[in-house]
């Protein structure tokens, strides 16, 4: 697996995205659970299909586009392929030294966020600490993981022992950043609406807010056309209060994923399973009115 991304890694980004827009429709058509999934979640939007179709090889793109992120760039600067909109914003928030939770959706490329950070914003002794889960097939997690392993980028693995060490991190002034609208463990999460449905919903992003006294900014990455590199938007976080119910502040942050991807229904992973109910969830606990988990 290392020695086909290396390959692929030679090539422009501007024909990874061409290969992987095809690999999206060669999936979305042969798929048809994704595919039934897929037109699923937009409906629940009310968003018009012609609004979400592009993300069905934006899908692909993401894939065919980790070569060139993880090994192509692992070792030098991303220049003119990304640009910044309110950069300042993570400027200020790091002067604070108060910490910063950073969160962002299945919107785009979430990975170029984390690397654009530690690319501009943090270092070695200060990193950020992006929350993860290995990937289930042996070889790609060796990738994954030797292409983060960067300075200024440190990961957390998606445990208690991860979560000990970001708070550890926001304690010290440092930034975190995780993706809210991934479905957590059975235990770690509350039934909050998402597109007008119940949706399992983590509670750690306003936990480690409330604990910590952390700021919290919105970030995505939007892929642009042609090749032509990524857009890092950074967007103010709706503001968590100490006292908010994990319910209360599970269904704010969840209305801010849903302004973000209304921005971009183009460029979301509208086949990730985001109303599954957890393995292991008590089947007593149901989403409100009876809604299928």
């Amino acid at each position: 697996m290392s020695l086909v991304f290396r390959c692929l890694s030679w090539l422009p980004l501007a024909l990874l995205h061409a290969l992987g827009a095809a690999l999206g429709w060669i999936v979305y058509l042969a798929s048809g659970s994704y595919r039934r999934r897929f037109k699923a979640n937009v409906a629940q939007t009310g968003l018009p299909w012609a609004a979400a179709r592009p993300a069905i090889a934006a899908a692909g793109r993401m894939a065919a586009e980790l070569p060139w992120l993880w090994v192509a760039h692992k070792d030098r600067p991303f220049g003119d392929a990304v640009q910044w909109r309110n950069a300042e914003l993570i400027e200020a928030a790091l002067a604070r030294k108060r910490g910063l939770v950073l969160l962002t959706p299945h919107l785009g490329c979430f990975e170029i966020t984390a690397q654009a950070i530690a690319e501009r914003f943090t270092t070695p002794e200060s990193p950020l600490t992006v929350l993860y889960r290995p990937a289930r097939q042996a070889a790609l997690r060796d990738v994954m993981a030797g292409s983060r392993e960067r300075p200024g980028l440190a990961t957390a693995p998606a445990s208690l022992a991860g979560v000990r060490q970001m708070i550890r991190a926001l304690r010290r002034g440092e930034a975190v950043g995780l993706l809210p609208d991934q479905v957590p463990p059975d235990g770690l999460g509350v039934w909050a609406p998402f597109f007008g449905r119940p949706a399992y919903t983590m509670t750690l992003a306003a936990r480690l807010v409330q604990q910590t006294g952390a700021a919290a900014l919105l970030i995505w990455g939007e892929r642009l056309g042609g090749g032509r590199g990524y857009v890092v938007h950074v967007l103010p976080a709706p503001e968590i209060a100490p006292d908010a119910t994990p319910e209360a502040a599970a269904t704010a942050i969840n209305a801010a994923m849903e302004g973000l991807i209304r921005r971009a229904p183009g460029q979301y992973l509208w086949g990730y399973h985001r109303y599954k109910r957890p393995r292991g969830l008590d089947i007593g606990a149901a989403p409100p009115a009876g809604e299928p988990g």
